[in-house]
């Protein structure tokens, strides 16, 4: 009697993005006739509302065991889905930023994206306009 392979199935996708602790876990995804049928599509809008970082999908000895005493009729999937960190944006300061009043005039605010050009063009680095708030209590 031969006895088929029972090696284990296992594909990783990565995106690129850092991985955080939120793990969508999936052991028996339902997969019918020998895989043809895949298993539903995993939502992961709600867990991962900054993306994900990695798939993986394997078919583990258990899953491959309930497959054959199937007859392949019954394939279940391992899926696990990764979701990635927040990512935050941050402008480091050059030192020369343009800072405009709030409450400044049209030609005020035109003279200073004008002098965050120059600026530019000089240094050859970035020159942000910042804007003030005014606090009130």
């Amino acid at each position: 009697m031969t006895f088929a392979s029972a090696g284990c199935y296992h594909a990783m996708v990565t995106t690129g993005l850092t991985p955080s602790t939120v793990v969508i876990d999936q052991p028996f995804a339902s997969g019918w006739v020998y895989g043809l049928v895949p298993p539903k599509t995993v939502e992961t809008a709600a867990g991962c509302p900054d993306g994900i970082a990695m798939v993986e999908t394997e078919l583990s000895f258990v899953n491959q065991l309930v497959s054959f005493l199937t007859f392949g009729i019954y394939t279940p999937m391992h899926i696990k889905v990764t979701c990635a960190m927040a990512r935050s944006a941050s402008i480091e300061s050059t030192g020369s930023d343009i800072t405009i009043a709030g409450s400044a005039a049209p030609d005020e605010v035109i003279s200073g994206f004008e002098m965050a050009a120059d600026r530019a063009v000089e240094t050859g680095t970035p020159v942000y306009v910042r804007f003030e708030t005014a606090v009130s209590d």
